[in-house]
């Protein structure tokens, strides 16, 4: 399969990152205390697995791979409130710097932040990819970090890890203000 040269760049540190991912999860699924947090990477897993071989046959196939085999995990809304935190004191972060194992809190943190730096890579990489189904293939691997991100995302926010709090009415009132409906119109 033919690639332009920065297509063949995006996807050799797409392929990367993606191969720290399945290492470090790897990892986490064993190191994780928490059967929730277990038992949502040991779900997510396979997918990032099958993302990297995707990424791997990209590069390695002289044709493109079936992309259709590849379609983002789905997520599902868990929180009963979407502007505050149910958890109240929010636990003290602890900075562990002699540890030789991550907490729950640690490996949650990581793996959040792993699923947004990948969804940002993605889509940036699909803005700049011209071959179409390179291009689908990164646009689902975008969905699926993002459903990923939201599902450890909701995890942190139960756990009082990842604090969430409602924007101040006034601000929301004040920016609103300045901008104007508009109307449906023919130019």
């Amino acid at each position: 399969m033919q690639l332009a040269g920065h297509e063949f760049h995006e996807l050799s540190e797409l392929t990367m990152s993606c191969f720290n991912t399945v290492s470090c999860m790897s990892t986490w699924m064993k190191q994780a205390q928490d059967p929730e947090l277990q038992q949502m990477l040991t779900q997510h897993f396979p997918k990032h697995v099958d993302d990297y071989n995707m990424k791997v046959e990209f590069l390695q196939g002289a044709a493109a791979p079936d992309i259709s085999t590849f379609q983002p995990d789905t997520y599902t809304p868990n929180l009963t409130s979407y502007t505050e935190t149910p958890v109240n004191p929010l636990p003290p972060a602890e900075m562990r710097l002699t540890e030789q194992q991550p907490n729950d809190r640690e490996i949650a943190t990581a793996y959040l932040l792993n699923q947004k730096a990948a969804g940002t890579k993605y889509a940036h990489a699909a803005f700049e990819c011209a071959n179409p189904e390179l291009r689908t293939f990164l646009e689902n691997a975008f969905l699926n970090s993002s459903h990923h991100a939201y599902d450890i995302w909701q995890y942190m926010v139960n756990k009082g890890y990842y604090p969430l709090a409602p924007a101040p009415a006034m601000d929301i009132q004040n920016v609103g203000a300045i901008y104007p409906v508009l109307k449906q119109q023919t130019v």
